[in-house]
């Protein structure tokens, strides 16, 4: 019988708001990996957990990951923790997953605090539908993949940003985005959280005269459908309907269909298209 994976949330503030299912886990594996060990016995010390503790991070996922599955494959079960919120989520925790899976280990997850989760639901912004980014890439070509992807994207966006990086991330976004509504968390469930309802533009000056403090999230409005809509027709208000007739019947369509599809790229009435035409 081989062990199993536990990926068990802890608190990414507030101790209390650990499950008292992840602190029975955490007591009766047979081994904790954590993401950073000086970080994480702090937790254990607290609660009075014994269970031996090994690193398990971003710079030794693939030596130690072969570690730990032969230890779950010899029947031990290991719980598997981060600094602060879900293992998985914008951490190497994914890598171990697909590596138990492969191995034919069983995975369980323990749910509990998550910083995007929180951010989402006291931001004030639309949570039915939403993007989560977690940090932006460091490589400068992919960093700028992401963002022009960001552009169009309809729903609302998550992005975890370091304190000595924040302004600049911020300048960046608001270069790529435009103005947006957006709500900056920080200290999410700590003595001093704090939820900054503003606008890209109104957060740069702000923290240009105030230096950022904290791990931020950042809760960014999607893409308006009436502004998608206005930008779409706006690119053909360049040309003539004249003009946008000729490029289809160029192409050898009927030019009773062309007249339909330019009322619909222009978003106006087909009998419309057909006055002009007339006049000109």
């Amino acid at each position: 019988m081989t062990g199993t994976l536990y990926l068990c949330a802890t608190p990414i503030g507030n101790l209390e708001d650990i499950t008292l299912r992840v602190l029975r886990i955490l007591k009766e594996v047979d081994l904790i990996a954590a993401e950073d060990t000086r970080n994480s016995i702090k937790l254990l010390n607290y609660f009075q957990i014994k269970t031996p503790l090994t690193s398990y991070h971003e710079y030794n996922k693939i030596e130690k990951g072969r570690y730990l599955i032969e230890q779950l494959q010899e029947g031990k079960n290991i719980a598997l923790v981060t600094d602060a919120g879900t293992p998985g989520i914008s951490d190497p925790g994914e890598e171990l997953v697909s590596m138990a899976y492969e191995a034919g280990i069983s995975v369980t997850s323990l749910p509990g605090a998550c910083a995007c989760v929180t951010a989402l639901t006291i931001s004030g912004l639309p949570t039915r539908r939403f993007s989560f980014e977690a940090f932006l890439p460091a490589d400068k070509h992919e960093r700028q993949a992401v963002l022009s992807e960001l552009v169009e994207d309809t729903r609302t966006l998550i992005i975890y940003e370091a304190p000595h990086r924040l302004t600049k991330t911020l300048k960046e976004l608001y270069k790529v985005l435009g103005e947006r509504k957006m709500a900056l968390c920080r200290e999410l469930t700590k003595r001093y959280e704090t939820v900054f309802s503003t606008t890209l533009s109104e957060a740069i000056t702000f923290y240009e005269k105030q230096e950022p403090k904290g791990e931020c999230v950042l809760i960014i409005e999607g893409k308006s459908r009436e502004k998608q809509r206005e930008e779409y027709y706006k690119q053909w208000n360049t040309i003539s309907i004249e003009e946008h007739m000729q490029r289809y019947t160029d192409a050898g369509m009927d030019r009773k269909e062309a007249m339909k599809q330019v009322a619909i790229e222009r978003g106006i009435p087909k009998r419309e298209v057909y006055n002009q035409l007339i006049k000109e």
